[in-house]
């Protein structure tokens, strides 16, 4: 979802980085972060309505009520049952007859494919950024089984070393366990990881609790020492981090 949609209000929290860490991988979160719906959920939500006989979904509606129903979940595991409640709460009051199992099982499959996503444009040239200087990368993402295949569609796992993701890990974010998994993959003490996301509960509490460093995303906001408003600004992050002693 894009970043406004995926991003859940939360208090902020102080975290920079230690320069006495030196950074020798940098993990990302996915939605809001690297990709998000194109041109949004209620776009792709009301096409494949009318391709149901259910025409002029009003898109602001369904991005509103998206939203509504993202921000009061209490916990989320991402099978397609759960989706199917989310759907479901979105169209509330927007239809007048109950979705059918063949609409929600289209609308899934129309978030596999790439032309339903926009990777955000600081994106590629980050993550080449990054790999050129020996830095490796990772996933570590809420998500299900769609992903790995959205990202190979999208040829953004030609720079990442190892994937996470919660419905293969068994723990979503912010559960350290998920994180601990990507740190294992990685064969790298926490300290030594970088994690960015666009949400201070999910990545930058979650991370900091793994014993990750991390930076919260975003965009169009002033940075910080605790956040970037463009995954360009990573390299000079890395960059200082790097110039202390190892330890």
């Amino acid at each position: 979802m894009n970043g406004a949609l995926f991003q859940l209000i939360n208090p902020p929290i102080h975290q920079s980085i230690n320069p006495l860490s030196p950074i020798r991988a940098v993990t990302f979160d996915v939605g809001g972060t690297l990709i998000e719906p194109w041109p949004s959920v209620g776009h792709i939500y009301a096409a494949v309505a009318e391709r149901h006989g259910m025409p002029n979904v009003p898109i602001d509606s369904l991005n509103r009520q998206f939203a509504a129903a993202w921000r009061n979940l209490t916990a989320f595991d991402y099978t397609r049952a759960e989706w199917f409640n989310i759907v479901k709460q979105t169209f509330l009051g927007l239809i007048q007859k109950p979705l059918s199992g063949d609409f929600f099982s289209d609308l899934y499959r129309q978030f596999e494919l790439p032309e339903s996503w926009r990777i955000f444009d600081d994106v590629r040239s980050a993550l080449e950024s990054l790999n050129a200087v020996g830095i490796r990368l990772g996933i570590i993402s809420n998500w299900d089984e769609r992903l790995r295949p959205l990202l190979r569609a999208l040829k953004l796992d030609q720079y990442l070393e190892t994937i996470v993701i919660s419905c293969e890990a068994g723990a979503c974010k912010p559960s350290t366990a998920i994180f601990e998994r990507a740190a294992t993959a990685l064969a790298l003490p926490t300290r030594f990881i970088l994690h960015v996301g666009d949400s201070l509960t999910m990545d930058v509490s979650g991370a900091i609790a793994a014993g990750y460093q991390s930076l919260l995303l975003a965009r169009g906001q002033a940075s910080n020492a605790d956040q970037i408003s463009s995954l360009l600004e990573l390299q000079s992050h890395v960059n200082a981090a790097n110039q202390g002693p190892p330890t």
